[in-house]
């Protein structure tokens, strides 16, 4: 199994991204699909996610109404569209997928046992 993280780059300030996640020996349709960031001298931290089921979404507070996750099961792919970006987005990004999410640690590290290698994002001022 292995995913791979691609889109990231440099942007300036209120530009936009799309990153994308490609799995392969895995099918996303039946995962919890989430995305994490590490920032500079910070720990990994939550950014989105979407459950398995009915395609529900969360956010961090940090990105909600600027960043939109959603995934094309015919690609077997996941994407994070990045709106409005600020020089605080700037971050490695990590997409991640489980089929066994609950609720309560959707935005839990430890729920997820895929990972991706990342990518990098770095927003200008």
């Amino acid at each position: 199994v292995q995913l791979q993280a691609s889109g990231g780059g440099l942007v300036q300030a209120g530009g936009s991204l799309r990153l994308s996640c490609e799995a392969s020996g895995r099918t996303f349709s039946r995962d919890t699909i989430a995305w994490f960031r590490q920032a500079p001298g910070k720990e990994r931290a939550f950014v989105a996610a979407m459950f398995r089921s009915y395609g529900t979404t969360d956010y961090a507070d940090a990105v909600r109404g600027r960043f939109t996750i959603s995934r094309d099961n015919a690609k077997n792919t996941v994407y994070l569209q990045m709106n409005s970006l600020r020089p605080d987005d700037t971050a490695v990004y990590y997409c991640a997928a489980s089929p066994s999410v609950i609720r309560s640690t959707l935005k839990s590290q430890s729920a997820y046992g895929y990972w991706g290698q990342g990518t990098l994002v770095t927003v200008s001022s």
